[in-house]
Order: structure tokens, then C-alpha cells, then sequence
């Protein structure tokens, strides 16, 4: 064996130095290479849980009726101010009278005529009655007057219904407001002929209290019902669900409302089924057909269990969660979510009180890894130190070999 060159000997010396430099650094990483991942827990507690619902709803008057004329005629005039408030009883539009003075004047006539006839034929058979006693008329005369007498008031009283018909459609030739509320546009303008109730004159709306209808779906539907059978849902005592709406600019409408209807039909077309909230509107800041969002509110989840979303993972065979054993490691759990609430799963099933569940650092470990819970509150985790720590000493050995060579 040749013998080694003296500089190599040195080298090899130099380098050994460097290594024992080397050992007396920074601790070496524990076995695995990494220290326990640094979490952040919540531990699991059973609480009621208010239930909200958020739908898309439409505004509706709370009574929206037609104005139409009862009789036909020409249209004279608009009585109202197009957008404005109308009472009750107002006169919306005017139909021309003239024709109806007439009828209800040739009616009054003609009940005249026959209240003489029928006063002719009483005295007539006033008459009679007392001769036929005496025998000093037939029988079929004094049949003949009661008869008279008969048809007589039979046409008076004819008379007396179209004389009260004239005077009826006299007075709906004054077309009136059948409700409290705001008039619509007029339909039809003043000089046309209306044919009666064919043609749509104007709407009123009552605008206070104001509807709000919105639909909810079969599945929604389903899913409260059997949660309120099951017990996991409880709904207010007296079956009215809160409501607030917000509108189409984002802003809260301040009056809040309640739930007064739910039809039990299913809509085939849209899949649910309407539902309508009725709110306060004295200012008339709610507007008929507006869309609106709107929220219910009353319902709870008793003792439920609340996790953030964040916490919760998706795996091959489901969601689940990460927990901390008692041996200080992430022990995953499967679990079975039901509604969302706020920016947390409400846990049905797979979580009891008392579970330490991992919110942050999920993405750091793996079943069995070794955690190191920290306080949630703390915003950053201390790093242990690294191998980079040792980089200074590598560069002092070869600052050193190069000034031994």
C-alpha cells in the first residue's frame, strides 16, 4: 500500500475538526425530521342553535283589486290622481248619465201606469165583492176582477224593479275606489266607451301591511319537517316564524314580520311551495313586485353541536374531523353534517362534548401525527429552529480548508 500524501492527512484532520464544530450546534430534529405540528383546538360543547333561512321573495299588496266599470257608457272624466292615495268609497271615474236619467225616468213612468192599473183593478173588485154577495153577479165576474187585481200588482211590482235597476245603473255610472290604498295609472283615458266589466279601469293596492311572497323548496320543506318530528329541530310555540327582509340595495328594512301562510301545493314547475310574510309598511317604503331577500327566524336547534367550516374535510368516505386523543395525537373522525349556520356545520352525528377538535393546522398533519395545541388566541407559532442554523459552520470549514491548502 502506498502511503498517503501529507496533504490529504491534513485535509482529513481539518475536516474532522470542522465536523466536532459542527455536532456542537443547534439540537438535532427529533425522529421523523419535523417537530409536532402546532394546532389550534375547540373543544366540542352542546348549545341551541338559532335557525335562520334565507330565500328570494317578491313584494305583494296586501289587497290588490280591479276598478271596473258596471255599466257600459261613455267615460266622462278621472276623478283621482294617477298614483295616488284613494279611500274607499271615492269616485274614480265618471260614465256619462244621460242615458241612465233616461231609463230611470221612462222606469219611473212606467211604475205610474201600472200603480193606476192596479188601483183601478182593487176598486173594481172592491166593487164586486159585496154584489156577488147579493147574488147579483156571476161568479166568473167576480173571478175575473180577483184575476185583474192580480196581474195588476204583478207589474206594478215589475215596474218597481226596473224603475230600482235605472236608479242602480244611474249610480254606477259613478265608478268608486273598493278599497283604501294607491290608484294605478288609469287604463283607459276619458271619451272612450266602456263596454262594463270587460274593461280594467285602474287597480288600487293596499300597500300597509305589505306581503312578501317567496318559495321554499320540497327538499327544505322535507328536511324541517322531519327534523322537527325527530326532535332536533324545535319551532316557535306559536307556529310563526319570524321574518326580516332586505332590499334589492342591501339595506335592512326595519320593520320586521312574521310568517302567516304556507300552502301545502307543491308548484310542479318551480319545485316548491308558497309562502308569505306579512310586514308593517306605514311609510310605504315597500313597493309592490319588488324582489327582495328575505330571512326567517324562530326556529332552534336544541343542544346542538357547532364546528367552523374549516374544521371540517372531505375524504374518500365522507366528511371528518381531526381530534386530539389523549396521547396528544390527530385522531381522525368521521362525521355527519346537517345545515350551515353562520360560518360553522351543525354536527349531527360523530362529535360529543367535551371532543378537542383541530381547527388550524389541519392541513399539517395526518392520522396519528403528534400535535402541539396552542393557544388560539396567539397569532403566530415560534418555528423550531431548522438546519439552516448550521450553515455558518459549513462555511467557516471551508473558509478554513482553503487556507490550509
Amino acid at each position: 500500500m502506498s502511503e498517503l500524501p501529507p496533504t490529504f492527512l491534513r485535509h482529513t484532520t481539518v475536516a474532522a475538526s470542522l465536523l466536532l464544530i459542527a455536532g456542537c450546534g443547534p439540537a438535532a430534529a427529533p425522529p421523523g425530521g419535523f417537530p409536532p405540528a402546532a394546532v389550534t383546538v375547540i373543544t366540542a360543547a352542546a348549545r341551541d342553535v338559532p335557525l335562520t333561512m334565507e330565500y328570494t321573495g317578491q313584494t305583494a299588496g296586501y289587497r290588490e283589486t280591479e276598478v271596473r266599470a258596471r255599466v257600459s257608457g261613455i267615460l266622462l272624466k278621472r276623478n283621482y290622481r294617477e298614483g295616488g292615495t284613494v279611500r274607499q268609497g271615492d269616485s274614480l271615474f265618471t260614465i256619462d248619465p244621460a242615458p241612465f236619467k233616461l231609463a230611470q225616468a221612462r222606469a219611473a213612468a212606467d211604475l205610474g201606469v201600472a200603480e193606476a192599473r192596479l188601483q183601478q183593478a182593487q176598486r173594481e173588485l172592491a166593487r164586486l165583492k159585496p154584489v156577488y154577495e147579493a147574488k147579483a153577479v156571476s161568479q166568473k165576474e167576480l173571478d175575473d176582477a180577483t184575476s185583474g187585481e192580480r196581474i195588476a200588482r204583478a207589474e206594478t211590482e215589475s215596474a218597481r224593479a226596473r224603475l230600482n235597476e235605472a236608479q242602480l245603473n244611474l249610480e254606477w255610472t259613478r265608478v268608486e275606489a273598493p278599497i283604501t290604498g294607491i290608484a294605478s295609472r288609469a287604463a283607459v283615458s276619458e271619451g272612450s266607451l266602456v263596454s262594463g266589466p270587460n274593461v280594467l279601469l285602474a287597480t288600487v293596492t293596499q300597500t300597509d301591511p305589505m306581503y312578501v311572497i317567496f318559495g321554499v323548496s320540497d327538499r327544505d320543506a322535507l328536511n324541517l319537517r322531519r327534523e322537527a318530528e325527530s326532535g332536533r329541530l324545535k319551532l316557535p310555540a306559536d307556529g310563526q316564524l319570524q321574518a326580516t327582509v332586505k332590499l334589492s340595495d342591501g339595506s335592512d328594512y326595519a320593520r320586521p314580520g312574521v310568517v302567516n301562510f304556507v300552502d301545502v301545493r307543491v308548484n310542479t314547475a318551480t319545485g316548491t311551495s308558497e309562502s308569505r310574510a306579512e310586514f308593517p309598511n306605514p311609510r310605504n317604503q315597500l313597493r309592490a313586485g319588488e324582489f327582495v331577500r328575505i330571512t326567517l327566524s324562530g326556529a332552534v336547534r336544541p343542544a346542538a353541536i357547532v364546528v367552523p367550516q374549516r374544521a371540517v374535510l372531505e375524504g374518500p368516505a365522507g366528511k371528518f374531523v381531526y381530534l386530539v386523543n389523549a396521547e396528544s395525537k390527530a385522531e381522525p373522525r368521521p362525521v355527519e353534517v346537517g345545515a350551515w349556520t353562520g360560518d360553522g356545520w351543525v354536527i349531527q352525528s360523530g362529535i360529543k362534548p367535551g371532543d378537542r377538535v383541530i381547527v388550524d393546522g389541519v392541513m399539517k398533519i395526518g392520522p396519528g401525527a403528534p400535535v402541539n395545541v396552542t393557544d388560539p388566541a396567539t397569532p403566530g407559532v415560534p418555528q423550531a429552529p431548522d438546519q439552516p442554523a448550521a450553515k455558518p459552520a459549513a462555511k467557516k470549514a471551508a473558509d478554513i480548508s482553503k487556507t490550509q491548502s
